[in-house]
C-alpha cells in the first residue's frame, strides 16, 4: 500500500476501533479463551500514535519509519502468533493468522514483512514458552501450520510479483521517453545550424544595429538547443534510472558549480542576478560529470520555478547555492526563498513521475537527481517549509585530497 498521510490516519482509526471491536467479538459474542481486554486496550491505544501530526506528515523521517514499523509489528504478527499459539491453533486463530499475513504484506514492504513475521513469530513463540502455561505444541495440528506457510508463500509471491511489476512498467517507460529523447536531437541540431547561419550573416557588412539583433538571436537559439540537449541528456540517463553506471571521475564541486551556473541558460538578468554563490570549503568527489551537471541544473531550475511560482520579484540572494564540508562528507546546498513544498508531499519528492507541477515536467528531475546522487554513494537531503522556501542538499563522501582551504566569500 502507497504511504500517505491519509491512509496513515485511518489505520490508525482501524486500529483503534478494530481490537475494540473484536475484543468484543472474541469475548463476549464468540468468546474464544485467553481473550484479554486489557491487552486490547494497549494495542487499540498505540493506533492514536498514527494519528500524531509528527508520525504521519513527514513518512521519510526515522521516527515515522520506525512508529509505523513497531506498532503493526506488535499488533499483526507477535500478536497473533502469540494467540495462535494460547489457543493451540484453533479455527478462528488458523483463520486470522492467514488473513493477518496478507494484511501484514499489503500495508508493508514484502521484504520488511517477512522478517517481521520471522521475527514476529519467534518471539511469539519464546513468549509463549515462557508462560508456562498447560499448553502445548501437541495440539496445533500439522495441516494448520501448512497452512499458515502456504499464506506465507503466496503473500511473498505476491508481493514480489508486484513489485517486479512495477519495476518493468517503470524500465518500459522510461525506455519509450529515452528513445524518444534521442530522436530530438536531429531538428535540434538544424535549429543550431540556423544559429550558425545568423552569426554568419552577422560577420557580413550589416549595420551594427542589426549585427548586434543577429548575434543576440543566435545566441539566444544556441542557448536554447544547449538546454534542450541537457533536458536529452536527462531522459536518456532516466531510461537508465535503475541501473545508472558507477562513477569513477574526480571533480571538484565548486569548480563544477561555476560551469553549471555559467552556461545556464537564464531567462533575464534579473533572475542570474538573484543567485548567489558561496564557497565555504571545497572539496572533491567521485561522479558524472554530465550527470551531476544535470542534477545542478534540475535543482536551479526548479528553485526558479518556485521563486516565479512566490509573485514577487526576484532579488539577489533569493537562491543560494553553497559549496562546503560538514562533519567529514562535502555538501552542495541549493537553497531559494519561493514558495517551498507542502509538508504532506514532501514524502513523494522523489518518487518517479511525481510532480509539484502538474502542467510542466514528468516528475522525473528530481527521481534523476536522487539516484545520480546516490550512484556516488552520496544522499540528497530535503528541508521545507511552505511559503518559507526549500533547501536541497547533496551530501557526497570525499574521495580524493580535499581542495585548499578558501576563505568564505560569496560571488554573483
Amino acid at each position: 500500500m502507497h504511504p500517505s498521510t491519509a491512509r496513515l490516519q485511518w489505520l490508525g482509526v482501524f486500529t483503534f476501533g478494530g481490537h475494540f471491536i473484536f475484543g468484543w467479538l472474541w469475548g463476549q459474542a464468540l468468546p474464544q479463551p485467553y481473550e484479554l481486554f486489557s491487552v486490547r486496550v494497549v494495542l487499540a491505544l498505540t493506533g492514536l500514535l498514527l494519528l500524531h501530526p509528527r508520525v504521519n506528515r513527514d513518512l521519510q523521517s526515522k521516527t515515522s519509519v520506525w512508529v509505523y514499523g513497531l506498532i503493526f509489528w506488535l499488533q499483526l504478527p507477535l500478536f497473533f502468533g502469540w494467540m495462535f499459539l494460547m489457543n493451540e491453533g484453533n479455527k478462528v486463530w488458523l483463520a486470522s493468522v492467514c488473513s493477518m499475513i496478507l494484511i501484514y504484506f499489503h500495508i508493508t514492504d514484502w521484504r520488511l514483512a517477512s522478517l517481521g513475521c520471522i521475527t514476529g513469530f519467534a518471539v511469539a513463540a519464546g513468549l509463549f514458552l515462557l508462560t508456562g502455561t498447560q499448553q502445548t505444541w501437541v495440539g496445533i495440528e500439522p495441516e494448520n501450520l501448512t497452512l499458515i506457510g502456504f499464506a506465507l508463500g503466496m503473500s511473498l509471491m505476491l508481493g514480489m510479483s508486484g513489485a517486479n511489476l512495477r519495476r518493468v512498467r517503470l524500465i518500459n517507460t522510461l525506455s519509450t521517453m529515452g528513445v524518444m529523447a534521442h530522436e530530438l536531437r536531429t531538428p535540434l541540431a538544424t535549429v543550431n545550424l540556423v544559429g550558425d547561419v545568423l552569426r554568419g550573416l552577422a560577420q557580413h557588412d550589416v549595420p551594427e544595429p542589426k549585427r548586434k539583433k543577429l548575434e543576440e538571436l543566435a545566441q539566444r537559439l544556441q542557448n536554447l538547443v544547449r538546454s534542450m540537449n541537457r533536458q536529452i541528456d536527462t531522459q536518456i540517463s532516466n531510461a537508465q534510472l535503475l541501473r545508472l553506471p558507477r562513477p569513477t571521475a574526480h571533480l571538484t564541486a565548486f569548480e563544477l558549480v561555476q560551469d553549471v551556473l555559467g552556461q545556464y541558460p537564464f531567462r533575464s538578468p534579473r533572475e542570474r542576478e538573484c543567485v548567489q554563490l558561496a564557497l565555504e570549503e571545497d572539496f572533491g568527489f567521485l561522479g558524472s560529470r554530465a550527470q551531476f551537471s544535470q542534477v545542478l541544473v534540475n535543482l536551479i531550475k526548479n528553485a526558479m520555478h518556485a521563486l516565479a511560482a512566490s509573485g514577487d520579484a526576484p532579488k539577489p540572494g533569493d537562491l543560494r547555492v553553497e559549496v562546503t564540508v560538514k562533519d567529514g562528507l562535502g555538501r552542495i546546498v541549493v537553497t531559494d526563498k519561493g514558495t517551498g513544498i507542502p509538508l504532506q508531499k514532501q514524502h513523494r519528492i522523489f518518487e518517479p513521475f511525481f510532480s509539484l507541477q502538474s502542467s510542466v515536467g514528468n516528475g522525473l528531475g528530481l527521481t534523476f537527481c536522487k539516484n545520480v546522487v546516490e550512484a556516488s554513494d552520496g544522499r540528497l537531503l530535503l528541508q521545507s517549509q511552505p511559503g518559507h522556501g526549500a533547501s536541497f542538499t547533496i551530501v557526497l563522501p570525499l574521495r580524493d585530497e580535499r581542495a585548499p582551504f578558501i576563505p568564505p566569500t560569496s560571488t554573483h
